[in-house]
């Protein structure tokens, strides 16, 4: 892509605001990871999740190797773990605490939740790759506030612009509980 074609797609969908997981993976040398803000639920039947990491990304390669992977959904007080995992190279897991998942896979200490999952298939996609997961385990919901991104740096959901919201429910969105679930 020209790079002002690039620069003007970057500002474009920066206008779409996403909440920054970590995905994590176990390789034979040790825990790996990345951040990660192309996540997104995918499926209630069967239960699946995708994300897309960059084809180069050695820590996917892991990952794939492994089968399995874990998406860590980060609270809004984690941004320094968001750091960690947004930059190649030193021990990302030297100062965050975790645990081992079902698959193996890092769950995050202090994440806002995590889903736990085996791979199901992969797909190219220009530089990245489309990774379909099928969900083997869903962590509990901590009492936080998501860590979000918007225009290409950090924000709060209380800075963001909420004028014109309605409070209508929407059914048709995956991951929002159906009105007759909660009235």
């Amino acid at each position: 892509m020209q790079s002002e074609v690039a620069a003007r797609y970057r500002s474009v969908l920066g206008h779409f605001c996403t909440g920054v997981t970590v995905v994590t993976g176990t390789s034979p040398d040790g825990p790996v990871g990345f951040a990660c803000q192309a996540f997104a639920a995918l499926s209630l039947d069967p239960p699946l999740v995708l994300f897309c990491p960059q084809r180069t990304s050695r820590s996917w390669a892991a990952m794939a190797a492994a089968g399995s992977f874990c998406v860590n959904v980060l609270a809004e007080d984690q941004r320094d773990v968001s750091t960690v995992f947004g930059k190649a190279g030193a021990d990302k897991f030297a100062s965050v605490s975790w645990t081992p998942s079902a698959t193996g896979a890092p769950v995050l200490d202090g994440a806002l939740t995590w889903v736990d999952c085996e791979v199901s298939v992969v797909h190219d996609a220009g530089d990245h790759h489309i990774v379909i997961g099928s969900v083997v385990e869903l962590g509990p919901v901590r009492d936080a506030q998501p860590l979000l991104f918007y225009r290409g740096s950090y924000a709060r959901h209380a800075e963001l612009d909420t004028r014109g919201w309605s409070g209508e429910v929407l059914d048709n969105l995956l991951t929002w509980q159906r009105q007759s679930e909660w009235i």
